[in-house]
């Protein structure tokens, strides 16, 4: 499996990440696509330990504020911020974290020490490395390995971690596992708060971008159900299913399983970010090329629209140019075989006087449907009637 790219604004798949499945993409044929109406590895930067015009450094000592009781729990509490004119106190261990508000993707601490003093919260920079790797190398080597069970291990430590933590591209856990296809993975993080939506320093990559430039048809799924907006940019204005249709159309046709698996992401995305509407007729149409659009009717009585010509299914827009008209069906009325062998009924219009014979293709089939069932209906009666 590839890896995720740790520093690249961009998203670079590999032949190594094909993904092969097979998939049955809808044909669409009577249905219009509309937006929704939304209310809609390193670990952490380079660390220093702390100097003092005092003392000398020292592995696992930071300063540490003085004359307070340290609070039981870091979920209940609240805790003060590093202060540099404190003394020293002795580490004990990291008993929470947080990312930091600051230019740069950086994480803080808070630091439970050996004797009575309050944990404060202090940046990573001001943390030993080997304090902050003790704490931080199992999160970041479970979430690049998408272990599951390393995971869930963790988060029941409740050891005060931030479920966001971020790397120093500003990746959280979330990303990791997105872009590594683990909708389990994405399942227990999400469960417990992850924000599906948070963009990386790198380019602004959602976990749902991860997902999607690495042809991950269940991680999207998983992060769609989660919440995850499907409709926000990236640095470089491109939505998640912009960003699968712009690697789809670079994919060769010979890595067909990855061809399918972005087909299949670019199915999901489309059911999370459109609806179908019935279209009743085409009435017009203007400008050409990717500005061509089509004037719909709707079926459910909603003002006509000006629709692109792509999110029109294509039969419709065939019997436009082919000059066929519409109009509304109210029932059938008969039924006969026509001169070529094939069934023809007779269909009484709303806005016509008499009804006309016309072929079974052109009739709606919940019509069809609907007098056949009442002929049966009227045969039973008769039936019983006689008898």
């Amino acid at each position: 499996m590839a890896p995720i790219p740790s520093g690249s604004p961009s998203i670079t798949l590999s032949s190594h990440s094909m993904v092969s499945m097979s998939i049955t993409l809808p044909s669409h044929l009577s249905r219009l696509k509309l937006p929704h109406k939304f209310p809609l590895s390193t670990f952490l930067s380079p660390c220093r330990r702390l100097h003092h015009h005092h003392h000398p450094p020292l592995s696992r000592r930071l300063l540490a504020l003085q004359n307070s009781n340290r609070p039981t729990s870091p979920s209940t509490q609240t805790y003060d911020d590093y202060d540099e004119d404190e003394s020293y106190g002795e580490v004990n261990k990291i008993i929470g974290s947080r990312p930091h508000h600051s230019r740069k993707p950086t994480m803080e601490y808070l630091i439970e020490w050996k004797d009575d003093h309050a944990p404060p919260w202090v940046p990573a920079d001001f943390v030993a490395k080997d304090v902050v790797a003790e704490y931080e190398t199992p999160w970041w080597t479970a979430a690049k390995k998408a272990d599951a069970t390393e995971l869930r291990r963790i988060l029941d430590a409740s050891d005060g971690r931030d479920v966001d933590a971020v790397d120093r591209d500003g990746r959280t856990a979330l990303h990791f596992v997105a872009g590594l296809g683990s909708d389990e993975c994405i399942r227990i993080l999400a469960s417990v708060g992850a924000d599906v939506n948070r963009k990386d320093a790198a380019g602004g990559l959602t976990p749902l971008h991860m997902a999607t430039g690495y042809a991950r048809p269940e991680a999207t799924t998983a992060l769609i159900e989660f919440g995850a907006d499907p409709e926000i940019p990236d640095d470089r204005g491109r939505t998640p299913l912009d960003l699968a249709k712009e690697i789809l159309a670079v994919t060769p046709q010979v890595q067909f399983g990855r061809r399918l698996a972005l087909q299949n992401v670019i199915k999901v995305l489309e059911g999370a970010v459109y609806e179908y509407a019935e279209v009743e007729a085409v009435l017009e149409k203007r400008g050409k090329g990717e500005n061509l659009e089509y004037l719909v009717k709707w079926r459910d009585g909603g003002e006509n629209e000006w629709v692109k010509a792509g999110l029109i299914a294509q039969d419709l827009v065939s019997d436009f140019e082919a000059g066929l008209e519409y109009a509304e069906a109210q029932c059938v009325l008969g039924r006969r075989m026509g001169d070529d062998g094939k069934r023809e009924f007779l269909v009484k219009w709303a806005d016509i006087d008499e009804p006309t014979w016309e072929p079974e293709d052109n009739v709606d089939s919940d019509l069809i449907k609907e007098f056949e069932e009442l002929q049966v209906q009227e045969a039973l009666d008769v039936s019983a009637y006689a008898l």
